[in-house]
């Protein structure tokens, strides 16, 4: 079970359980607290290439773990600036510290409303509750 407090409420969600940071026209995305506890243990991240463009609710990566491969969708619509690479030597980084060092990419927007319709953190509890 997912506290309330393990949402932080500085961000946004996607019914996937991804999670969205926004820092001006860029989000940082990565996966929730819930998804890394169910996905298990990561050993490795298929992450994109700097420079493409993500379509929000689209997939583009995916994450392996012990268990099973899961696709990453985009919470938002724009292009990739930054991926994390330090995923690539250190996947653990995901179960270890979803909402910091395991932040996956970061998009530049190219509508910002969108990150307004994602899901707060009260909702996103909501979605959790069922």
């Amino acid at each position: 079970m997912i506290e309330p407090d393990e949402i932080p409420s500085d961000r946004r969600y996607t019914p996937e359980h991804e999670w969205a940071r926004r820092e001006g026209d860029v989000v940082a995305v990565g996966i929730t607290e819930y998804a890394q506890h169910e996905l298990g243990d990561v050993v490795y991240p298929d992450l994109p290439e700097v420079g493409t463009h993500v379509v929000a609710m689209e997939e583009f990566g995916a994450l392996e773990s012990v268990k099973a491969a899961s696709d990453i969708f985009a919470p938002v619509t724009g292009e990739v600036i930054e991926r994390n690479e330090g995923l690539i030597e250190h996947p653990e980084w995901i179960n270890d510290s979803p909402y910091d060092l395991g932040w996956i990419v970061r998009i530049r927007m190219d509508n910002p409303s969108e990150f307004d319709a994602l899901l707060d953190a009260a909702a996103y509890r909501a979605h959790l509750d069922g």
